[in-house]
């Protein structure tokens, strides 16, 4: 996809879910931390309803160090990989408490050294909380970034380098939710439902899943 097709696909985008944020339920920076690590293979609303009862019990790092990993655990029974997140939630307390004064690092080298942290998870922080112009790619960004056209690559890294470059920098921070949101309810992995797409004049997917007289008239305009 050209440099001008993939501005056009972003903006449709935008236009069809402007308010486009992040699904998980938070209230502060280490929550949003919390909760981004614990979604690692499972969805936003599992999290949701696990992080409900456990953040108003601890908030930040010294209730959450003090909770454990054993009373951490409690909580997230629900959510897939549970032992190795409750491990990883209490060992990333510690270290915000020992090494940056209980808060949350804004840069990706001190977020990436914090148990359970990578470089997605560090993305989605500095985006969300920081501001910064960062791409996440989750599975449903490198399908969206690959079925597309719009940022093709075998890893999630050349996607991620790849959409950085293919999209307008002032469009690139929140492009992350407008792409995520997107692949999550629309340009879905086993059946894409292009006829609720408004971004399908600049895809450049084969198969497009549209009424063949719609799909004429797509092709024909791009």
């Amino acid at each position: 996809m050209s440099k001008v097709a993939a501005k056009a696909f972003i903006t449709a985008l935008a236009e069809a879910n402007p308010n486009a944020e992040s699904e998980l339920i938070f209230h502060n920076n280490f929550e949003l931390l919390v909760s981004v690590v614990l979604s690692a293979q499972a969805t936003d609303k599992s999290v949701n309803k696990a992080t409900e009862p456990l953040f108003k019990v601890a908030p930040g790092p010294k209730e959450m160090a003090e909770l454990g990993e054993d009373g951490i655990a409690h909580f997230i029974k629900t959510i897939g990989l549970w032992r190795a997140k409750a491990r990883n939630v209490a060992l990333l307390s510690n270290q915000l408490l020992q090494k940056h004064n209980g808060e949350v690092p804004s840069d990706r080298t001190s977020l990436e050294a914090l148990p359970g942290v990578g470089r997605k998870t560090a993305n989605v922080v500095m985006n969300v909380a920081f501001g910064a112009d960062t791409m996440a790619v989750d599975t449903h960004i490198f399908r969206i970034g690959n079925r597309t056209g719009l940022a093709p690559g075998k890893t999630t890294l050349q996607v991620e380098e790849g959409l950085i470059s293919q999209i307008p920098k002032a469009m690139l921070r929140p492009a992350h939710h407008w792409l995520i949101l997107h692949g999550r309810y629309v340009c879905k992995a086993r059946s894409p439902e292009c006829s609720k797409c408004n971004a399908t004049q600049w895809c450049l997917y084969p198969e497009k899943n549209l009424p063949e007289k719609e799909l004429h008239t797509k092709r024909s305009l791009s």
